[in-house]
């Protein structure tokens, strides 16, 4: 059905939620469930994403868990929706208690290797690509450093 909807018309809803989500969750402080997935390809790239709402930097496929759902589940379907990349055998990497824009998030993190080529929707997803771990896109947030940083720490 949100397939009907132009592209340009999709992202500036997309932005317009994103703003109402942002006011709504510093005055109910919900608590929140999320995931993100660290995924790299066979040369060991790092696959990152750039929305169309926000503050436009790059980040790690993520969303919310839903009702009923796994955070590997969740992670798996969120990488599946931003990218169109299946997840091979998923790694807990650690769980962040953060907050996020007054909401109370419980962060999963996962890792996992992908085989597939991203191929982002250009509706909620505007690029998908992969970097070296040492040639990585600007703008990249804090959060997402922190991520990297535990993927690399990893045992």
């Amino acid at each position: 059905m949100l397939r009907l909807i132009p592209p340009p018309a999709h992202r500036f809803a997309l932005r317009l939620a994103h703003a109402v989500r942002k006011r709504w969750w510093r005055i109910a402080r919900p608590e929140l469930e999320s995931c993100a997935v660290i995924a790299s390809d066979i040369d060991g790239r790092l696959l990152l994403v750039r929305l169309s709402y926000g503050a436009g930097n790059w980040a790690f496929p993520s969303g919310g868990v839903r009702r009923g759902e796994t955070p590997e589940d969740a992670a798996r379907r969120e990488l599946r929706d931003e990218t169109g990349c299946r997840a091979h055998a998923m790694a807990l990497l650690g769980v962040r208690n953060e907050n996020l824009h007054g909401a109370a998030n419980r962060l999963h993190i996962f890792a996992t290797h992908v085989s597939d080529h991203p191929r982002p929707d250009r509706r909620e997803v505007v690029e998908a690509r992969f970097f070296p771990p040492h040639s990585l896109p600007e703008p990249l947030d804090a959060r997402t450093r922190l991520k990297i940083g535990l993927w690399r720490n990893r045992s």
